[in-house]
């Protein structure tokens, strides 16, 4: 260390380095007006970002994220096997199974019997794809929607998958995709968060798998980028509303003195998550105004409430977070991420199964025309699926109308909609067990790659250096699926 450096200055150049040039400095810019280029900042104007994203022109602006926590079932969903029927009860043959692994939930089992999904299949669009009786609403909009069937991921148990598919590792603490997308390329609102979260229990299992904050996190990046929740109930952000007796101008001189007082405590010691939580306060600040006229869905012409159903009008549900999605990313939000629960369904899957589409079937589907009628799915992509698939064999006892699916992260489906997706395709394929992938895999990787490409950006450069490595959200691996982009 240079001998003359004072304490000071040498805590000031370590965290400027250790942020990768400053980039934590990013929440001030928008504070005066600009971002790192000196661009405006303007309402539906790019806020923040880095300097070098996109890398390419994007096809998409912006990301609807439909998480379906819990696992939907592939088999009763998107991946019709008719010729298990004559199997029904027959013990999965182990060359199928090749020895792979099971989860302690049925591991004791000696018996592994077929079980055929109960559900008719029907061809859908001109595209003639194959989709679920209990998909009628998602059937009509099939020729919009790439499926891909041969999704699979490393993790075998919620927390881990989940946590995978958020972040790209299955150990907590990495920053999530919301996050990663917040850091490189800002946001187009300065009155409104990057990344939103909503989140809604599905009308399946009561007793699903927790959520835990961590999930939207920011990680290791600066906490700015974090991903923001809107409550189920109340207030959809705690504290929007000024306490009792305090009115505008005197929220706003507190708010001045106390940002003069944090940049005094900046300047003496260069920590960014200084800069960070100035600008959380300004923005809080805005959104005391932006949020209640979000979310105040009053004013939607009937036509679109209709559209996404008769639960629409019900904050904190399914349909009702669909049509906040829309709005969202109408006013700018580049990354909003739906989490829908219920989907675990170890025991009496069939009955669950059917209240899990009548929760998300029409509004996932309402959301897409909404996209397309606004001339908005051009330049928003939309995906959905959960972490892994189920089983074809039966968890627990198998009769003719009842049975349940363990975990299985083998092979599962995934669809996408929008920019820079091809319209109406199957993409990849699975066995006669829908139990291994035969054509095309896709791994939870080569799907954030591809999500990022369709972003404009190269999955390779954006990073982030932390404890002396170059961290990014595909680790070290991710190939392109060249065979969904248009």
């Amino acid at each position: 260390m240079d001998p003359i450096l004072t304490v000071q200055d040498a805590i000031n150049r370590r965290t400027f380095l250790k942020q990768g040039g400053g980039m934590g400095l990013a929440a001030l810019f928008s504070l005066l007006g600009t971002d790192a280029l000196g661009q405006s900042t303007n309402p539906m104007q790019r806020v923040g970002g880095l300097p070098s994203f996109p890398n390419f022109t994007p096809k998409a602006k912006r990301v609807i994220y439909l998480f379906q926590s819990g696992a939907p079932s592939q088999m009763e969903l998107f991946d019709p096997k008719p010729g298990l029927e004559k199997l029904r009860g027959e013990d999965l043959p182990a060359t199928i199974r090749n020895g792979q692994r099971l989860t302690g939930m049925t591991s004791g089992q000696t018996h592994f019997p077929v079980a055929p999904n109960i559900f008719k299949f029907n061809q859908y669009g001109q595209s003639g794809i194959q989709l679920s009786e209990l998909l009628p609403h998602i059937g009509g909009v099939a020729d919009e929607i790439c499926f891909i069937h041969s999704m699979f991921t490393d993790a075998i148990n919620h927390d881990p998958a989940v946590t995978f598919f958020q972040t790209g590792s299955q150990l907590a603490g990495r920053p999530s995709i919301g996050s990663w997308l917040s850091y490189g390329l800002g946001t187009q609102n300065k009155d409104l968060p990057a990344y939103v979260v909503l989140t809604s229990f599905g009308s399946g299992r009561k007793d699903d798998q927790p959520l835990y904050d961590r999930l939207w996190g920011s990680g290791f990046l600066p906490t700015q980028h974090q991903g923001v929740k809107f409550r189920n109930a109340g207030d959809p952000v705690l504290y929007l509303s000024d306490p009792e007796g305090l009115d505008r101008s005197t929220r706003r001189e507190m708010l001045d003195d106390l940002s003069a007082l944090n940049k005094i405590k900046l300047d003496s010691v260069g920590d960014p998550e200084i800069a960070t939580r100035i600008s959380q306060y300004e923005l809080a600040f805005r959104m005391q105004i932006s949020v209640p006229e979000l979310t105040d869905i009053s004013k939607e012409p009937s036509s679109v409430l209709e559209m996404y159903g008769p639960d629409v009008k019900k904050p904190g549900t399914y349909a009702y977070n669909c049509l906040l999605a829309r709005r969202l990313s109408e006013r700018g939000v580049r990354f909003v991420q739906l989490f829908h629960m219920g989907w675990d369904q170890h025991f009496n899957l069939p009955t669950q199964i059917k209240g899990q589409c009548m929760d998300t079937d029409q509004p996932s589907a309402a959301l897409i025309k909404d996209l397309k009628q606004r001339g908005m799915l051009d330049d928003t992509l939309v995906v959905w699926g959960g972490e892994f698939g189920r089983t074809v064999y039966s968890q627990g006892t198998l009769t003719m109308t009842d049975y349940g699916r363990d975990h299985h992260p083998r092979c599962f489906t995934v669809w996408m909609a929008g920019a820079g997706v091809k319209k109406g395709i199957s993409f990849g394929k699975t066995d006669d067990f829908s139990y291994n992938i035969v054509e095309n895999p896709v791994s939870v990787h080569d799907l954030h790659a591809t999500i990022l490409k369709l972003l404009g950006i190269d999955h390779t450069r954006l990073t982030y250096r932390y404890q002396g490595r170059d961290f990014r959200l595909t680790d070290v691996f991710g190939n392109l699926v060249d065979g969904i982009m248009a």
